[in-house]
């Protein structure tokens, strides 16, 4: 933050009590979060805003307050999940944007049933680079909205017809778990691990629609050994926890896309729950294919976790002391 300090008066239009509720949220608790993570004070009264503190917080909480705001004209519901999010966007979003770039409309994808910007520069060029190549591999800690964003993209994309099915697909892979105990065949023991998955959907096409695509095979959920063999034309296909495919698996997936498809690879490399003398698909990969026209990487870091603000410190806690222990030795 800059050491001058500033006193801005802020006036939200057009004034709407309904909105204005919603922004401050029950007991000021919103305006107080953002007072609290930017260290200023804001007082209000009705629709006018008063901001004193470091000038450079000063004017991200506008830019928070402004947007925020313009977020309740379109129905959404402010939440302290919200706040904090739209917060850990604003220093990006709060930084001018040339004219010719792209990510001005912050990369928005827009569903029927939710409208979803991305946070930060790393989340909307990797939107970008989701809708412009066939090909993608975002790479990062949990938290970062990999998958989420990724899912967001399918669901525009069948709903604006460029495709015609959905396929999530996740290596059977023990995370410190064993699946042998599980009741069912493998899709019915992979089931739960696909979990993640199956909320995105539910948030952005509603339980009765997922159901209803699901039955229909216009969704298709399935471990990854049920790949081999198929070739998928019209599809937008997500491989989750990438880092735990063999390099023979990963090979596999990518030579199943057919014309038509789309295919993003997720996955974090820190996370490989492969016995220790098999290497990762996805590092290997990325190695591999990061300088091949047509294929988009994306490298998301701790600065980019967008859950709860303890989340962005234990991975940064994490990466400390792994750094420490490499350093060490």
């Amino acid at each position: 933050m800059s050491t001058a300090t500033a006193s801005q008066q802020l006036s939200l239009e057009p004034y709407d009590s309904r909105r204005l509720a919603s922004l401050c949220g029950r007991l000021d608790e919103h305006i107080n979060q953002i007072s609290d993570t930017l260290g200023i004070e804001i007082l209000n009264r009705g629709n006018l805003f008063h901001l004193s503190g470091d000038a450079t917080a000063v004017q991200m909480a506008r830019h928070v307050l402004n947007d925020l705001y313009a977020q309740t004209a379109l129905g959404t519901e402010i939440t302290p999940e919200v706040v904090h999010l739209q917060l850990q966007g604003s220093v990006e979003d709060a930084q001018p944007v040339p004219e010719d770039d792209d990510s001005r409309d912050g990369g928005r994808i827009q569903t029927k049933r939710v409208q979803i910007r991305p946070r930060g520069r790393n989340q909307r060029d990797y939107v970008q680079r989701i809708r412009a190549h066939d090909i993608n591999f975002g790479i990062g800690p949990a938290g970062t909205g990999k998958t989420w964003l990724a899912v967001a993209c399918a669901v525009e994309a069948l709903e604006d017809q460029d495709v015609e099915r959905i396929l999530l697909v996740r290596p059977a892979v023990e995370a410190g778990e064993k699946l042998g105990f599980l009741p069912g065949d493998l899709a019915e023991k992979v089931d739960p691990y696909l979990r993640p998955l199956y909320d995105a959907l539910y948030e952005m096409l509603g339980f009765e629609k997922v159901t209803k695509f699901l039955e229909r095979d216009v969704i298709e959920v399935a471990p990854l050994a049920y790949m081999r063999g198929r070739t998928l034309n019209n599809s937008f296909i997500i491989l989750d926890e990438g880092q735990n495919t063999t390099i023979e698996q990963m090979k596999m997936f990518l030579t199943r896309i057919g014309f038509g498809s789309r295919a993003m690879i997720t996955g974090d490399v820190t996370q490989v729950d492969l016995p220790r003398n098999q290497q990762s698909g996805l590092i290997h990969a990325i190695d591999v294919l990061s300088a091949e026209e047509g294929i988009g990487v994306t490298r998301f870091d701790s600065g980019d976790v967008v859950r709860h603000p303890l989340v962005q410190r234990i991975v940064e806690a994490y990466e400390r002391h792994e750094n420490e222990a490499d350093s060490g030795r």
